[in-house]
């Protein structure tokens, strides 16, 4: 099968509401992170939860 966005997204926001002072606007920054706080073994699966949270935090207003 596959990783389904659902996870990747749930993933994605756990970790944003937890770690936010962690977590940048950088996709590379935020791939270096993913893999310090989460136990992911695919690099693909870190590369989408990274993706989304890049995402994620450039949509945001400045808060």
């Amino acid at each position: 099968m596959g990783i389904k966005p659902t996870y990747i997204k749930s993933l994605g926001q756990e970790l944003i509401d937890k770690h936010k002072d962690r977590l940048s606007k950088d996709f590379e920054e935020n791939k270096q992170a993913v893999a310090e706080l989460a136990l992911i073994g695919s690099k693909r699966v870190r590369n989408r939860v990274a993706g989304n949270i890049t995402r994620k935090l450039n949509r945001r207003k400045h808060a």
